[in-house]
């Protein structure tokens, strides 16, 4: 293997890696944001666009 392709081949294994990275990073975010959310909900808090429904 040529040193170009090697260095190519780095380069889209290095961003493969980070792009994984950064997509589980936004999954386990959304799994803490919707507990969250669910605890708010549960003790009473609610959203301000349900008063406009329920009027």
């Amino acid at each position: 293997m040529s040193a170009h392709a090697l260095y190519v081949t780095a380069a889209y294994a290095i961003t493969a890696v980070a792009l994984a990275g950064l997509i589980g990073w936004i999954l386990i975010d959304q799994r803490a944001r919707k507990r969250e959310l669910a605890e708010l909900e549960a003790s009473g808090v609610r959203r301000r666009s349900d008063k406009a429904i329920k009027s």
